[in-house]
């Protein structure tokens, strides 16, 4: 089902786009002890978004395109 693992991926993209958006607030308020919590959580979910792309890739049924 490499439909659902797209799905995944894209949802923990989102996870991580919406925690940079969140530390850059907290930055921009000069809170940033709130700001460095919300761009770990950034990096942690984009890491795992990363990894759930690659996965996805490995497991598509699509075939590759050659240069």
């Amino acid at each position: 089902m490499p439909q659902a693992h797209n799905t995944i991926a894209a949802e923990l993209h989102e996870a991580a786009a919406k925690s940079h958006r969140t530390a850059a607030e907290h930055h921009g308020k000069k809170d940033d002890v709130a700001g460095a919590e919300h761009c770990a959580k950034a990096c942690s979910h984009s890491d795992a978004a990363h990894k759930a792309s690659a996965d996805a890739h490995s497991k598509s049924s699509m075939p590759h395109a050659k240069a």
